[in-house]
C-alpha cells in the first residue's frame, strides 16, 4: 500500500499491438513502434502533459488501493489438478505422466511429484505460471518414468489457497473420467 511499491502504467494500443506507454517508474513515456517513439517524444517534451501523468501514480493508485487490496489481490482461489498419461514424443522413458493444474490465483505455486512417498526431481520437467489472461493462472508438470509394479506415484500441489498440499494419486487401473471426479471430490473435501 506505499507508493513506492507501485507502478503507474499507461498504454495506448492499436490493432492489438503496445505502441507506446507511460511508465511512472521511468518518468516518461517509452514508444515501441515507429509512430509511438514520435508519440512519445512528443508527450516527453510537453511539461503540463508530463506532470499530469507523474500525478497519476498518487491520485489514481493510492487512491484506489484499499479497494484493490481488499477485493483482489488478498483473495486466493484454489487450483484444479488433472493427472494424465501420456507417450513422451522423445526420452529415455516409455511412459509420461501430466500434472495440470489450472484454474488457481494468485500465481506462485508448487507441483512436485512422489513415487512411493518419495519426492521425485530427475525427469521432470515443468512450465512456468501462465497468466490465462481472466485473472487464474495455470502451470503444467511432466514427470517421465518407466512403470514399475504396484507402484504409486502423486502429483503434489502446495499453494496460498490451500490448508495443506493436494495430493493427486495416480491410478492406471482407473478410467480417466474416474480419476476426474477423485480428484474433483479430493478437491472439495480439503477445501471443505
Amino acid at each position: 500500500t506505499e507508493l513506492n511499491d507501485m507502478e503507474y502504467i499507461r498504454s495506448a494500443y492499436y490493432n492489438k499491438l503496445e505502441i507506446f506507454r507511460f511508465s511512472s517508474s521511468l518518468g516518461k513515456f517509452v514508444g515501441y513502434t515507429e509512430y509511438g517513439v514520435k508519440q512519445a517524444d512528443y508527450r516527453n517534451n510537453d511539461p503540463a502533459i508530463l506532470s499530469s501523468m507523474k500525478t497519476q501514480k498518487e491520485t489514481y493508485c493510492q487512491h484506489n488501493i484499499g479497494n484493490w487490496y481488499s477485493n483482489i489481490l488478498s483473495k486466493s482461489v484454489p487450483p484444479t489438478v488433472r493427472l494424465y498419461s501420456t507417450t513422451p514424443v522423445s526420452g529415455h522413458h516409455p511412459a509420461m505422466l501430466v500434472c495440470r493444474v489450472y484454474d488457481f490465483y494468485p500465481s506462485e505455486i508448487k507441483v512436485s511429484w512422489l513415487r512411493d512417498g518419495q519426492g521425485v526431481s530427475s525427469d521432470v520437467t515443468s512450465t512456468e505460471e501462465m497468466a490465462d489472461g481472466d485473472w487464474y493462472y495455470q502451470t503444467h508438470s511432466h514427470l517421465e518414468y518407466t512403470p514399475r509394479s504396484g507402484e504409486k506415484i502423486s502429483c503434489v500441489v502446495e499453494h496460498a489457497s490451500l490448508k495443506e498440499p493436494l495430493r493427486t494419486d495416480w491410478d492406471p487401473s482407473m478410467p480417466e473420467s474416474e480419476r476426474n471426479k477423485l480428484a474433483i471430490g479430493a478437491s472439495g473435501l480439503i477445501l471443505g
